[in-house]
């Protein structure tokens, strides 16, 4: 019997699923940044023409929708699903934003993690054979994010150095059953995990610790090493949260040399004063469906960890003082689509091999379709 799951967290797809199209639309501020040849609409107006921050956010997710349904040549009416979600109260962003569009819908709330989460849970319903076609889609805006979370703007309190700068855009995916490529092969499911902060502005350093957790639990459940992914990447831990992400790995003997972070990637930290970098629904997801899915399809990477972090706090949860629980999912993307499951031994390797030392794994189970180059090294 083939099964799909992979030691305690990670799912293998049999019929990984195919990124058909993705799109995204930011504010001018990202506009600003070193990413902007990578955005599909950059609006110089964050109001997006709407009366309201909340309205705007729900513009912004159906412009992306309509976009990156327009790059897979498809409409609304083929998705069997749409997965969606944002930082607001109720997700009133997504499911605002889901009025008139005539499909079926599941709003979902992973906070920073939802562009990770909605791609897990479309493809395991189309690996699963539950449909041939959804969107997996999120997004955040400053201005909303800031009068929730924090302060109105037109209080103009001051930002501490670890506070990052929430993402004013929206990314959507379209994922197909069959296509050519990339492809979601795999998905790792965080756990929660609270170190104690307490502190709504140090998010790197509250979250980094969830990011750890995931992240060695995908390589204790599929054997692999860092070595065999050309990037890592992280949704928003910033600069802070990223520097604590790679010491814990060191202190493992493993450094992660192909470690990035989306919220280090938009914005200029210093030129756009943004302190630790972004944050936000909307920044892992703009960067994910433009700079690192443009490079993969221009043959730059072949395979991409990308890992989804969130702060699950409400404004509710930090003024009765509690702790930030949080999480991390992960998925795989790569440009070929995985070998079907086999129970297989893992082949011996030379000292040569090891660029880097392997956790132990979790099961005995299959290679979650490796293949062996004739240099030794794995691949997708």
């Amino acid at each position: 019997m083939i099964t799909k799951k992979l030691g305690a967290q990670t799912i293998a797809f049999a019929a990984p699923p195919s990124i058909a199209g993705h799109a995204n639309v930011v504010g001018k501020k990202e506009g600003d940044g070193p990413l902007a040849g990578s955005f599909d609409l950059i609006n110089q107006d964050d109001s997006f023409g709407e009366k309201s921050w909340e309205k705007a956010e729900s513009a912004m997710q159906k412009l992306a929708l309509s976009a990156a349904l327009d790059k897979a040549k498809q409409s609304v009416s083929v998705l069997d699903y749409i997965f969606a979600g944002d930082l607001l109260n109720q997700c009133i962003g997504s499911g605002f934003a889901m009025r008139g569009q005539d499909a079926p819908f599941l709003g979902l709330y992973g906070a920073c993690s939802t562009m990770a989460e909605s791609l897990c849970m479309a493809s395991a319903m189309l690996d699963g054979g539950f449909g041939e076609w959804a969107a997996a889609l999120t997004s955040s805006h400053f201005c909303s994010a800031e009068r929730q979370y924090r302060t109105p703007l037109e209080y103009g309190g001051q930002r501490t150095p670890t506070a990052q700068w929430t993402v004013t855009g929206s990314g959507c995916i379209i994922l197909a059953r069959d296509g050519n490529g990339p492809y979601v092969t795999h998905a790792t499911i965080g756990k929660i995990v609270d170190k104690g902060i307490k502190d709504a502005n140090n998010m790197g350093a509250a979250m980094a610790p969830a990011a750890y957790e995931t992240i060695k639990a995908h390589f204790q459940d599929t054997g692999r090493r860092p070595s065999q992914y050309d990037l890592i990447v992280t949704g928003d831990l910033g600069k802070l949260g990223s520097e604590i992400l790679f010491d814990l790995f060191h202190k493992d003997g493993m450094d992660l040399n192909n470690l990035t972070d989306c919220g280090t990637l938009i914005y200029d930290l210093e030129g756009q004063d943004v302190h630790c970098g972004g944050s936000g629904c909307g920044c892992s997801a703009v960067v994910l469906t433009g700079h690192l899915l443009n490079g993969m399809r221009a043959g730059r990477w072949k395979n991409i960890l990308f890992c989804g972090t969130g702060a699950l706090l409400s404004p509710t949860s930090t003024q009765q003082g509690e702790s930030i629980p949080c999480i991390r999912h992960g998925t795989l993307l790569g440009i070929r689509p995985r070998v079907p499951l086999r129970r297989a031994a893992l082949p011996h390797r030379s000292n040569s091999d090891r660029q880097d030392p392997p956790y132990p794994r979790q099961d005995s189970g299959d290679l979650c379709g490796l293949r062996r180059r004739s240099g030794g090294a794995w691949h997708l």
